[in-house]
């Protein structure tokens, strides 16, 4: 556990109680403050109450008095759509905002720091697409390079409750928009953005606001180096907010659209091939095609962006190569669940926008796809330039003749998981890749991804007898 400096003896409420939310008040409580915890759930209330922390409505009128500080779950609105009822009333109150990422930013450091020879370092990850594998991949390249390691934030555990730094160890986070837009600080030593594609748009206002709480990660703190994927205009542009000049190594440029050139810090993936370049020379080159756990274009843009943060960590090419070949893979991000008869079966049930569907359909040949669910703001029309090795789409979710209207592909409506796995499988032919990569939310019929992925997998799983 983390404990939470600054607020010794002082009441900070928590609103959302749930993973983040609890381990926040314990932090707190371990930090010396006082943790007045509040969640509309009677059942998240009730386990706070059964871990020995005080409940206060925040709901009602005067309860702010003497609150310093008031600390928000990641799921609940602070600025748009609208604010939630509390934040608004807190910050009227004149009541700092804020989450449990700005609480791990200001805390992390120790006094126990000043006898370490190599201090602990920060590793943040953001962008729309790929930063969980991202995030995981630096962890599991640090891990089996012996680098003492930690994952947490947006994956993993929660920030406040990982064990505090250790010399020359690393945590890694990944972050979301929700998390980069309101914590009050934000200093990794080392920030990477992935990319750039619509999503979440109705929490920021659109593409303007979604960018601006990416770049918090970089404005904010100015971390000891940014990669930062440039094959999008923002992150171009980031790119050279964060540079003084061509030369300026501090920034390292990540592409898989082309070969970057010129006197920086460049790393990039063209046909499959990784390379580093650094003052116009060749430092590192990796053969991706083959590894497993990395497959398309997608997975070589996370490799890249991982590539550099352990290069900025001072880890070497051949270390880095060592830990991707081990790699395995996160669940539901192109997973291969199953081989028979000549099929693969694919699990992407992360891919819950066009962007991260596209880029899991350029990945596989010969494609039987199974999609659908709750579509997201923009539509789907996008999908359509990438259906070059769609064999056949079969489509879930309660709108499921609505979305298969609109795909340029032929496509059966199947509106169950069942139906789809069952009908894919009975006309997949030895080659055919069966890949569940929606493009959509899965809310209409699933809690979460997750839940979707694991259905695909029993489906499949349950039909091959495995």
């Amino acid at each position: 556990m983390i404990p939470v400096r600054g607020f010794a003896g002082a009441k900070v409420a928590v609103l959302g109680l749930g993973r983040s939310g609890l381990a926040t008040a314990r932090a707190l409580r371990a930090g010396g403050a006082e943790a007045l915890c509040w969640d509309d759930s009677p059942a998240a209330r009730e386990t706070a109450e059964g871990e020995g922390f005080g409940l206060r409505d925040l709901r009602k009128a005067g309860v702010w008095d003497d609150v310093a500080c008031l600390i928000v779950s990641p799921g609940i609105p602070h600025l748009y759509p609208t604010p939630n009822p509390v934040i608004a009333a807190a910050l009227e109150a004149g009541v700092p905002v804020d989450n449990d990422i700005g609480l791990f930013f200001r805390s992390f450091a120790g006094p126990e720091w000043d006898g370490f020879d190599t201090l602990p370092r920060v590793v943040a990850v953001t962008g729309s697409n790929g930063k969980s594998t991202t995030s995981a991949l630096i962890h599991h390249i640090l891990s089996e390079a012996g680098r003492p390691s930690q994952l947490a934030g947006n994956i993993g555990r929660g920030v406040l409750d990982i064990e505090p730094g250790e010399e020359s160890s690393v945590v890694v986070l990944e972050l979301s928009s929700y998390q980069t837009d309101l914590a009050r600080a934000l200093t990794p030593d080392v920030a990477v953005f992935t990319n750039l594609s619509p999503d979440h748009l109705d929490r920021h206002a659109g593409m303007g606001g979604y960018f601006a709480a990416k770049r918090r990660l970089f404005a904010e703190g100015g971390p000891d180096r940014a990669v930062i994927g440039v094959d999008e205009t923002e992150g171009l542009y980031l790119a050279g907010q964060m540079s003084e000049g061509p030369g300026d190594d501090r920034v390292i440029r990540v592409s898989v659209s082309r070969k970057l050139t010129g006197p920086g810090w460049q790393v990039f993936a063209r046909k499959g091939y990784l390379s580093e370049y650094r003052k116009g020379r060749q430092a590192g080159a990796i053969d991706l095609r083959d590894i497993r756990g990395l497959p398309g274009a997608h997975n070589h843009q996370n490799a890249c962006a991982a590539y550099a943060a352990c290069r900025a960590l001072g880890l070497s090419p051949k270390a880095i190569e060592a830990g991707m070949r081990s790699y395995p893979g996160l669940p539901h991000r192109s997973q291969i669940v199953a081989e028979a008869g000549g099929v693969t079966y694919v699990n992407d049930s992360k891919a819950t926008n066009v962007d991260a569907a596209l880029k899991a359909l350029g990945a596989f040949k010969r494609i039987r796809w199974i999609c659908g669910g709750l579509q997201k703001e923009g539509g789907i029309a996008a999908l359509n330039d990438g259906l070059g090795e769609v064999l056949k789409a079969y489509v879930i979710g309660r709108e499921a003749a609505q979305f298969a209207l609109q795909l340029e592909v032929e496509a059966e409506v199947c509106t169950t998981m069942a139906q789809a796995v069952e009908r894919a499988m009975e006309e997949a032919e030895p080659g055919d890749t069966v890949l569940l990569a929606p493009a959509a939310a899965s809310f209409d019929q699933y809690d979460n991804f997750e839940r979707r992925g694991e259905d695909f997998m029993a489906e499949v799983r349950g039909r091959l007898g495995g």
